[in-house]
């Protein structure tokens, strides 16, 4: 954001000089806060899986005593890809997730999953996991807040970081724009986030957050790139219009948007779809795509 600077053109006669000062004085505008700094984007609540990346992140609303959650892709899932129209809720799960420093170098600690709360691959690829500790606890352990779910649809042009734990990387582009529709083998998601080409991610960013640099604030979740030129088919995603035209972009990556799910979060980190703004499928509308 540019600062704006008002200067002030001095008269040479004194009693100009005067009149000039007084109405500049007059009309001046009051003066305005500067926006909080955002930090740079680093692997501060950064999480790496066995097979996928993650993030440790949290609601607006959330307490500091509610168990921390992470975000990773649906077809991260440790029982394996959900089919489409598939969605699992209120899991258990004993999963374990190694939680970087802000370098990305060193592990902090191991935390540890109590219940996989949602995953799903339709109109979305997102799974969400309450861990067996809160924010506090982990805040106080290991000195690392989680990162905050934006509850906003991001904007075209935004500038992102897709930070992968488990490659220890961090990619940088814009927001290219929205895809109606993306299909990748028997998967079709929903108003997808499409990268420029400079986040041509690989496999193990997959869940990687998609982080918007001037909110500091997780947009997405990273899950595909169209490897190699081919057409809808497994590793090659296409996009599909309104009116059902395919274009493949080849070598573009897409994220899928969380703030569809971060108002599915009640308070003590538990699932609930009727929530207002929840836009995620669960069973009862699980195949409408």
């Amino acid at each position: 954001m540019s600062r704006r600077i008002l200067g002030v053109l001095a008269a040479t006669v004194f009693g100009a000089a005067t009149v000039t000062a007084t109405a500049a004085t007059a009309s001046a505008a009051p003066s305005v806060p500067a926006p909080p700094k955002v930090a740079a984007v680093d692997f501060t609540g950064i999480v790496a899986l066995n097979n996928c990346s993650g993030s440790l992140v949290r609601t607006p609303t959330a307490a500091d005593t509610d168990p921390a959650l992470v975000l990773t892709n649906g077809h991260c899932y440790e029982g394996g890809e959900p089919g489409a129209g598939q969605v699992i809720t209120n899991r258990a799960s004993s999963r374990t997730f190694s939680l970087l420093d802000s370098t990305g170098q060193r592990s902090l600690g191991t935390l540890r999953a109590t219940t996989l709360l949602y995953a799903t691959m339709t109109d979305t690829d997102v799974a969400l996991y309450k861990l067996s500790t809160t924010y506090a606890k982990i805040k106080q352990s290991y000195n690392t807040p989680a990162l905050q779910l934006s509850t906003d649809h991001p904007t075209t042009g935004a500038d992102l970081r897709v930070v992968s734990g488990y490659w220890k990387r961090i990619y940088s582009c814009r927001l290219d724009g929205f895809a109606y529709r993306v299909r990748e083998a028997d998967w079709t998601w929903k108003d997808s986030l499409r990268y420029t080409s400079s986040c041509n991610v690989i496999g193990g960013t997959s869940g990687s957050p998609v982080i918007d640099a001037g909110s500091g604030k997780v947009v997405g979740a990273n899950n595909t790139i169209n490897e190699s030129g081919g057409r809808c088919t497994l590793n090659n995603p296409c996009e599909v219009d309104e009116q059902g035209r395919v274009t493949v972009r080849a070598h573009i990556g897409y994220a899928q948007q969380t703030y569809i799910l971060a108002a599915c979060i009640a308070p003590g980190s538990v699932l609930d779809t009727n929530r207002p703004g929840c836009l995620v499928p669960h069973r009862a509308k699980a195949l409408t795509h």
